[in-house]
């Protein structure tokens, strides 16, 4: 049997504990204690994250696109390959360690994809770009769901205010996307409170088959 490697460690800003990066022969697993937040054997329901957004605003002359938690670049990927040329993609991640291991140790994983001319990467929370421009689609996979397990800060996020952010960033019929590894009927009802038209979709972890996890379109009146 291979073991397990620990590769490196980081620390997640405003007491948000410790990340670590792992590694089984060709397998990356990214945990947050006893919690695998990721696998890179496991891409299905990122991907549909963005593929579920994207649909919602094709045909939009130039998308600009927000996602916030940049992960193994399961769902950068997906967008980038959905969305035109003239797209404009913004990936906000809070822990400056998980892009130096996406061109690092996973840089095969990631196959080039934060040098594509479309990308450009914010290193902080994911408030800041909600709260100081203008996007076609949102995406938040930030946490394991809509309450902050690895950060009590993303809580923020998934308040009436941090809907009614989102909300005035979106232009009329843009779309937050929110991923979470279990359905909340409390935070579909939030969304609806806060004037989203919404959907919960039921994801698989990998494609057709693994593990149920959801993912809400929230699109903007």
């Amino acid at each position: 049997m291979i073991r397990w490697v620990h590769l490196d460690t980081a620390t997640v800003p405003d007491a948000g504990g410790e990340l670590r990066l792992m590694r089984r022969g060709t397998e990356f697993s990214i945990m947050a204690g006893g919690i695998e937040l990721m696998n890179s054997r496991l891409s299905g329901s990122e991907e549909a994250l963005a593929e579920l957004a994207i649909a919602r605003i094709a045909g939009r002359p130039r998308p600009r696109m927000l996602i916030g938690g940049l992960g193994m670049g399961f769902t950068l990927r997906a967008a980038l390959a959905g969305l035109p040329a003239n797209a404009e993609v913004t990936v906000a991640e809070l822990v400056p360690e998980v892009v130096a291991w996406a061109r690092g140790p996973m840089q095969e994983i990631f196959a080039g994809c934060l040098d594509d001319p479309r990308v450009t990467i914010h290193l902080g929370d994911v408030a800041e770009p909600i709260a100081s421009a203008a996007w076609d689609a949102i995406l938040l996979d930030v946490d394991n769901g809509p309450e902050g397990l690895t950060r009590k800060a993303n809580d923020r996020l998934y308040d009436a205010a941090g809907l009614a952010a989102a909300r005035r960033a979106l232009g009329p019929g843009g779309v937050l996307a929110v991923w979470s590894s279990s359905p909340s009927r409390a935070f579909t009802q939030r969304l609806r409170q806060a004037g989203y038209a919404v959907e919960e979709i039921e994801v698989r972890a990998r494609r057709g088959k693994g593990a149920r996890h959801t993912v809400w379109l929230a699109v903007s009146p």
